[in-house]
């Protein structure tokens, strides 16, 4: 245990975790009430953010029913420090030199370069994930970190596509073809890091195999290239998808690639091949508004607000529809889908609190998603459920989350080596010559 800290929090700190002052261990955490006056913007609406500002409300309500949270703060627990809020701060000269205008952002600074001052003996600390305050308070001296606590440190996985394994006996690949339930997982000799449902490629001096190792039965066992609605895997990487997709066992899917992989082409076309085992099948993504426009600013109800952003997942309906002629059964068979609401393409905020019972449910664009918005979303899994998230981890739209810290690589991070989980990255476009080649020098 070290010294012991002093905390200033941001709001977008609690906006993304509303449960984030309990994560601070035996340190104290200072609120500046402008932080207060911020949360109040945020407490109307149906989106995560909305959902936070009024828990966190709710949990400063009860924790300060006992204790005057003002003037000594208010005991968070056992092992944990203390929580106070700060009413009238200073506005020290050195701030009001640097930044005379006393927006929110500057107010709380003000808190944290105040009581750095008048608290020399105790470390201060600004705890904020907007990265421009950070640069503006290391600016006039003050420490500064990011909400590092649900971030993950290795994203190396997200570079690289799946192993490929040289110089295996050329025997036991035979023996992995010509056996349906394949081979003793101990018989390949192959690393044991290799994780529940990771899928793989095992070469010998004469013959290869696309191999997946099935951890139920410890076995390797042969991928095998399989249509899902017309769609076929064009490389290792989309088979190992199509396969893991299509696999009933395999309860949660996490599928990543840049943008032309195939990733949300190949999550429907393989829903859509289990139409008979599934009730239901919804596509859904989040909104992340453009230009920092609010959606009130479109015309329209509810439904047509939101219709320009669903177009990327009607457009990927679309490309396995013309995969049929006019008259075919297929297509009759998605349009009764869609006109009985068996195939449902909709913003995310709109299946909250939804019964996911025997659904097939696809969530696009999963890297502006926060932690606790992903594990919203899988706690909702009812019987005969299966989830695939998709995602672009390099490509993230919503403020405050990046690489490290969205619920997408987060969720992969916490669920790897679970026998209901697998992950697939795709690294090869497929889209086009020209997309691929954009993808990679743009």
């Amino acid at each position: 245990m070290g010294a012991k800290k002093n905390f200033v929090l941001d709001t977008n700190v609690i906006l993304h975790d509303y449960k984030c002052i309990y994560n601070f261990q035996e340190n104290d955490i200072y609120l500046p009430i402008v932080v207060l006056e911020e949360l109040d913007k945020f407490k109307k609406g149906t989106e995560q953010i909305n959902f936070n500002a009024r828990e966190f409300v709710r949990e400063l309500d009860t924790l300060s029913a006992t204790e005057d949270i003002f003037k000594n703060g208010v005991s968070l627990g056992e092992g944990l420090g203390r929580l106070f809020i700060v009413t009238n701060p200073e506005y020290p000269e050195l701030l009001q030199k640097t930044f005379s205008e006393r927006i929110p952002d500057h107010k709380i600074m003000a808190v944290a370069l105040d009581m750095s001052e008048k608290k020399k003996s105790v470390k201060t600390i600004l705890v904020t994930k907007d990265v421009n305050l950070r640069m503006k308070a290391k600016s006039i001296g003050l420490q500064v970190e990011d909400y590092i606590t649900d971030k993950v440190t290795n994203v190396d996985l997200f570079d690289k596509a799946q192993e490929t394994y040289e110089d295996i006996d050329a025997d036991l690949i035979d023996r992995i073809y010509a056996s349906a339930n394949g081979v003793p997982f101990n018989d390949c000799k192959l690393p044991m890091s290799i994780a529940p449902n990771d899928c793989f490629i095992l070469k010998s001096n004469r013959s290869t195999v696309m191999a997946k190792y099935d951890a139920s039965t410890q076995s390797v066992m042969k991928v095998k290239k399989e249509k899902a609605f017309g769609i076929e895997g064009r490389n290792a990487e989309q088979t190992f998808a199509l396969d893991v997709l299509m696999n009933e066992d395999i309860k949660l899917v996490a599928v990543t690639g840049r943008a032309g992989t195939g990733k949300t082409l190949l999550a429907l076309a393989a829903a859509l091949q289990q139409h008979e085992v599934y009730k239901q099948i919804l596509l859904a993504r989040p909104i992340v508004a453009m230009s920092n426009k609010d959606l009130g600013f479109l015309p329209g109800d509810e439904k047509q607000k939101v219709a320009p952003y669903m177009q990327p997942l009607f457009d990927n309906l679309n490309v396995i529809k013309h995969q049929f002629g006019a008259s075919s059964k297929e297509l009759r068979l998605l349009e009764d889908m869609q006109k009985n609401q068996q195939l449902v393409i909709e913003a995310l905020a709109f299946i909250r609190g939804r019964s996911l019972s025997e659904t097939y449910l696809i969530v696009d664009e999963a890297q502006n998603l926060t932690p606790h918005e992903v594990k919203t979303i899988i706690t909702r899994a009812g019987e005969g459920c299966k989830i695939v998230f998709t995602g672009d981890v390099q490509q993230i739209d919503t403020p405050y989350l990046d690489m490290q810290s969205n619920g997408l690589v987060y969720m992969i991070d916490k669920m790897k080596g679970q026998d209901l989980f697998a992950h697939v990255n795709l690294i090869k476009g497929e889209r086009s010559k020209l997309s691929e080649l954009a993808s990679v020098l743009l």
